[in-house]
């Protein structure tokens, strides 16, 4: 099979690889549409880290281990591969554990499913797993403003339809250029709104203050977690506050009467493997009842081909509201 192999340079070299075997709980799947994230690029530069850095994964069952009970041969999947592991999804087939896969229903596309995986995960982990928010299915009952910056983010704009389906309200979501995607999904007549970040801090801590006047600022969600996002949004968080965001904050030290975590969403695969395992499955079910979609999606030309392009866009900071995809077929020497 055709594999790519991501190293420091952001160096992507298509090489053949053996099709891989799935141990008793795994599923080995003929990957249709492989996603990416940010962590990909980050990996090869900031970590010196070469291999198949894919994660997002979607596509159609080749085989199963002997213990997998819910999928089967020619099911449609999509699924997060296990971080740092061999066997990612910038190949042909990849391999993933059961309690990480969930059934793509027929309305969803590979594309969109391919947008979902790791980002959904990561925005579930953060709300339920850290800030211990309401389940969707025992939602909130009375207001609970939720700060969300970096609203348009794949794992920014999955917390804010997840939050929805909790009944938080209002959710003051910080965005930017992609603050229009953002306003889709948001119900204004429940308080929610979008704050520009372009305006500065000043307007930003502003913005928080004027959106949760009269209530107590208790959770934060910080989906990008880079230029002092963290600091902007503690100036104006109330006592016993929790804040969690997806990198550790730089050269930042949280004030004591706030709680802060940081998102290892690979821990679905280690410690929190019920957790992973409950919400793939509420996944499924999110998308045929409709209130969750993908990310859009810009599936990237060349296949496998085309993963340098992408990582270097997305290390760039030019992907804005918008998922990089690759479809396997299009690699060269295919078939």
């Amino acid at each position: 099979m055709k594999e790519a192999i991501v190293s420091k340079g952001l160096k992507v070299e298509i090489v053949d690889s053996p099709i891989p075997k799935p141990n008793a709980d795994q599923v080995l799947i003929k990957v249709v549409v492989s996603g990416s994230n940010p962590k990909d690029w980050k990996l090869a530069e900031l970590r010196n880290v070469t291999g198949n850095a894919g994660d997002d994964i979607a596509g159609v069952v080749q085989e199963v281990g002997e213990n997998v009970i819910e999928f089967k041969p020619g099911d449609r999947v999509g699924a997060f591969h296990q971080v740092l592991q061999p066997h990612g999804s910038y190949a042909e087939y990849a391999i993933a554990w059961q309690h990480a896969t969930f059934h793509i229903p027929p309305k969803t596309t590979f594309e969109e499913a391919a947008a979902i995986p790791l980002a959904a995960m990561t925005a579930v982990v953060g709300l339920y797993g850290h800030l211990g928010l309401p389940q969707p299915w025992t939602p909130a009952t009375e207001s609970m403003a939720l700060v969300i910056h970096g609203a348009s983010s794949a794992v920014g704009a999955y917390a804010v339809q997840f939050a929805r389906k909790s009944n938080i309200h209002p959710l003051i979501c910080i965005a930017g250029k992609s603050r229009p995607y953002v306003e889709t999904l948001i119900d204004r007549t429940k308080g929610d709104v979008v704050i520009d970040y372009r305006d500065g801090d000043d307007a930003v801590v502003e913005g928080l203050k004027k959106a949760s006047a009269g209530l107590k600022l208790l959770y934060a969600f910080d989906a990008t977690s880079e230029h002092n996002s963290y600091a902007t949004v503690s100036k104006v968080l109330d006592e016993g506050a929790k804040i969690t965001g997806v990198l550790p904050p730089d050269n930042y030290e949280f004030p004591p009467r706030i709680s802060n975590s940081v998102v290892l969403v690979g821990n679905i695969h280690t410690t929190e493997k019920d957790f992973g395992f409950i919400y793939f499955r509420y996944i499924t079910r999110a998308l045929q009842e409709g209130w969750f979609k993908a990310q859009p999606q810009e599936v990237v030309p060349g296949g496998l081909g085309g993963i340098k392009k992408a990582l270097e866009d997305l290390k760039a900071g030019k992907a804005h509201a918008v998922k990089y995809v690759f479809r396997i077929a299009d690699t060269e020497g295919v078939a």
